[in-house]
């Protein structure tokens, strides 16, 4: 049988696939995705090279085209993830058949170097039965159903659809954590000032959300933001942030204090066709300046290929806004995309500035960030600033912004709004660095 792929590189990325997801979307009521998770992958890339699991890759993608016509819509999502899409209406029971032909026809080994590897795999799969659910929220039913396959004891499968009754008893409990947070006012964010490594001066601030729970106190809202990503409440949680952030930016301007306010974007908030409607109607509603905004995108995010991301964000930098990437270095840099990317500033993520003095590595990734930013007319943050080391070696290196426990941790808006009293500030900054060097 002829090959439909002959290299991993004619297949569907992440986000092409997502763009054909959404076509489905579209045209068809019903449909379900597979998400397929090669099991022990790892095994084959350690005991040989990248070519030999590239070649174990596409015998996999050639043979999953095999079981279920070439005609199938499959991606790429990651490394060893895969994505499949069945259209039409498709019962639980139909669904685990397709599982168990998958994981049947796959006890046969396949070959590489001369050494067989039997493939086993994670399965998380999603149905739409309403047509009303998103092709977002759907994908996110499928990402939670395959984390959920992946912590099975016995059986390393999955399957969520959109009827409520489907979840469980744990994600309705966090549904309903999230419900109560939202209606009760339990969130809030915090504000991490961002500092001129030279002059100590504050210049900007990042706001970070944190759940004030009725009985554990502050929390980090970790599993608000599982719930909110699993069941379908991220855009939800994201306009909550964003109209809170604005609100407070619009208060900081009453008060004399006008500094540029960040904002972390989650990648489902791209995908929100009223995101650009909510910004716009904030700006307006606290007389703020676009310019005084910075949304924050992760790598992955940033680097999308999507076109409706893409679209969303010349939307975004046309109404002035500015757009940064937030910890760089952590995912898997393209940059013939960051080259390409209009971007007002790339944040070094905070694990190569904690070992700056330790890896010679880190510094180097370091400083080729700041040579990249330099070409492209951005600035360059450091985040995680610890100690004084680590800030001396950056100002060496002639980064001159950046975060980090250093200065202040993340801090409700009342006592933001203290530190932004300059000399205080400074002098507290200057005395602690005096304390360190001593």
């Amino acid at each position: 049988m002829v090959q439909k792929h002959q290299s991993l590189t004619t297949l569907s990325n992440r986000y092409h696939f997502i763009d054909m997801i959404e076509a489905v979307a579209a045209s068809q009521p019903h449909f379900s995705i597979m998400l397929v998770d090669v099991m022990r992958f790892s095994d084959v890339s350690s005991a040989f090279d990248h070519k030999a699991g590239d070649e174990i890759l596409l015998q996999i993608v050639n043979r999953i085209h095999e079981i279920f016509g070439h005609d199938l819509i499959l991606g790429r999502i990651s490394g060893d993830i895969f994505g499949l899409v069945f259209e039409g209406r498709h019962t639980e029971a139909a669904m685990q058949a397709k599982f168990q032909h998958l994981v049947e026809h796959f006890k046969t080994p396949l070959h590489t170097n001369d050494t067989a590897f039997i493939a086993d795999f994670n399965v998380g799969i999603a149905s739409r039965t309403k047509s009303k659910l998103s092709a977002t929220k759907l994908i996110s039913l499928a990402e939670a159903a395959l984390k959920q396959a992946k912590n099975n004891k016995h059986q390393n499968y999955s399957f969520v659809n959109d009827n409520e009754s489907s979840v469980t008893g744990r994600g309705l409990a966090l549904k309903a954590d999230l419900t109560r947070a939202l209606k009760n006012n339990e969130l809030e964010l915090y504000f991490q000032p961002k500092v001129n490594l030279d002059t100590l001066e504050i210049i900007g601030a990042e706001c970070l959300l944190r759940w004030n729970h009725p009985l554990d106190g502050v929390l980090f809202p970790g599993t608000l933001i599982e719930a909110a990503e699993s069941y379908n409440m991220m855009n939800e949680l994201g306009h909550w942030t964003i109209s809170y952030a604005l609100e407070k930016a619009g208060e900081l301007n009453k008060l004399g204090i006008n500094l540029p306010i960040s904002i972390n974007l989650s990648p489902s908030q791209l995908y929100d066709v009223s995101l650009t409607r909510l910004l716009t109607t904030s700006i307006q509603k606290y007389s703020l300046q676009a310019k005084m905004i910075e949304l924050e995108l992760t790598e992955d995010v940033a680097l999308s290929n999507s076109l409706m991301v893409k679209r969303q964000l010349d939307e975004i930098r046309a109404m002035g806004i500015m757009v940064s990437m937030d910890d760089f270095g952590k995912g898997y840099s393209n940059l013939s995309f960051i080259r390409d990317l209009n971007l007002c500033a790339i944040k070094i993520d905070k694990t190569f500035v904690m070992e700056l003095q330790e890896n010679p590595v880190n510094k180097a990734i370091v400083e080729a960030t700041k040579l990249i930013c330099d070409a492209k007319n951005c600035e360059v943050v450091a985040e995680g600033i610890e100690t004084i080391q680590q800030l001396n070696i950056l100002k060496e290196l002639g980064i001159f912004s950046g975060q980090g426990f250093l200065f202040s941790p993340a801090v409700k808006f009342e006592s933001f709004i203290e530190l932004c009293k300059v000399g205080d500030f400074q002098q507290l900054l200057l005395d602690k660095i005096k304390l360190s060097a001593s």
